[in-house]
């Protein structure tokens, strides 16, 4: 009797046990799922957060590329310049960091600016015979689809400029430097005296050519145009002729690595006061196209040389104008899924 009751009593604490044993187990799984879903849910987080961006090497490689194939448009076309294109683009920051400190990361902003500084050769070679055969007779046609590019970008770079806080200094700056240039670009209009290009005065293009991709805003080949030394240029690089090719490089680089660094400073220092001078270049100088470009083109002896009439010319200079902005807008969506954040 006795040994049935004990056996009975053994069998009931083996159940409690197992039944003990696959709770425990029950729990331990239940926990290892958890512990399964909270590592994961970061994951899914950021993948929600994330925007839609494809980290493609050779997509990369080849918006690098274009972008440098603008900017070296944007230095040989007159009213243009290619430190305003660059900014734009967003390869102005990163150049003027590496310009100022070659050393450091050498190797990897070789490889970042390798594409760009093909594109950039590309582009100055391809339009300079194009520049000099048809651009100035519709200098007004291709400007408008510039001044669109400029004007469809504009509020990323006002963004930009903003990023460290605005006052009401700084749009003072702005439009300060915004009436500077309009003026210097109205006087530059009254015709300075021709220049006789030689080794001297092609080392001085140069450097000032040099000029407009390290200070944003400037339009170098305006000035060029001022001293009559525009044309002289455009067939120099087309014709690759050397004897203007070795002094103008020359200059060029010797500018940069005389004002890169200062240039650097300034805007390590005094990042809004520089930007908003920026923007007040780039408002200024756009503006300044009008009345030294644009409206001159629009004479009955022009309109004649372009064989249209006023309104076609108008109509013309406006789809220009609308095509710049949506060349930038959909550059800009192109940029923002394909390019790296580095």
């Amino acid at each position: 009797m006795e040994t049935n009751e004990y056996k009975q009593a053994h069998d009931f604490a083996e159940q409690q046990d197992s039944g003990d044993q696959q709770k425990m187990q029950n729990n331990n799984q239940i926990n290892t799922i958890d512990k399964i879903h909270q590592a994961k849910k970061p994951d899914m987080l950021d993948k929600e957060n994330t925007p839609d961006k494809i980290n493609h090497p050779l997509a990369d490689w080849f918006i690098r590329l274009l972008k440098g194939f603008i900017i070296g448009f944007g230095a040989i076309v007159p009213g243009l310049s290619g430190g305003v294109l660059s900014v734009i683009l967003g390869v102005y920051d990163r150049m003027m960091s590496f310009l100022g400190n070659i050393r450091k990361d050498f190797l990897k902003n070789v490889r970042y600016f390798f594409p760009i500084g093909i594109g950039g050769v590309l582009g100055i070679i391809f339009f300079a015979g194009i520049i000099e055969a048809a651009f100035g007779t519709y200098a007004a046609l291709f400007t408008a689809l510039f001044i669109g590019f400029v004007a469809g970008t504009f509020p990323s770079v006002y963004r930009t400029a903003g990023k460290q806080g605005r006052t009401g200094s700084d749009k003072l700056t702005m439009l300060i430097a915004a009436a500077f240039v309009f003026a210097l670009m109205l006087l530059g209009e009254q015709n300075f005296t021709q220049v006789e290009p030689n080794i001297i005065v092609w080392i001085l293009s140069g450097a000032v050519v040099a000029l407009g991709f390290i200070v944003p805003g400037l339009s170098p080949s305006n000035f060029l145009i001022y001293f009559g030394l525009y044309d002289k240029m455009a067939s120099g690089i087309k014709n690759f002729d050397f004897m203007m090719l070795i002094p103008f490089i020359i200059g060029a680089v010797v500018s940069i690595m005389l004002f890169a660094k200062l240039v650097n400073f300034l805007f390590a220092k005094y990042y809004r006061k520089m930007y908003h001078i920026i923007l007040g270049l780039i408002v200024g100088s756009t503006l300044g196209i009008f009345p030294t470009v644009i409206f001159p083109a629009f004479t009955t002896e022009n309109l004649d040389v372009m064989k249209m009439s006023f309104i076609v010319a108008i109509t013309v200079s406006i789809v220009m104008f609308f095509i710049g902005i949506v060349i930038s807008y959909f550059f800009g969506k192109l940029e923002e899924k394909y390019s790296p954040e580095d």
